[in-house]
């Protein structure tokens, strides 16, 4: 006999505001707290952008791929 499994709903969830679309919220973190999330590859930037972001990227965080201490 198989008994399908449940699924535990997370009581949190109903607390958790309906915006699904990220650019509202990335939109509402830079306007409100001044916090920009920016992805290097995003294709809205020229290129001088992109590399601009990868830089600050690595100077604040260190290069992808390297983990330091």
């Amino acid at each position: 006999m198989k008994v399908p499994a449940q699924h535990y709903r997370c009581p949190l969830g109903r607390l958790q505001t309906q915006i699904t679309d990220l650019d509202v919220i990335k939109e509402q973190g830079w306007r409100d707290q001044h916090i920009l999330v920016v992805n290097a590859e995003d294709v809205r930037l020229d290129l001088f952008e992109r590399a601009l972001v990868q830089r600050i990227g690595e100077r604040l965080y260190g290069k992808a791929g390297v983990k330091h201490g």
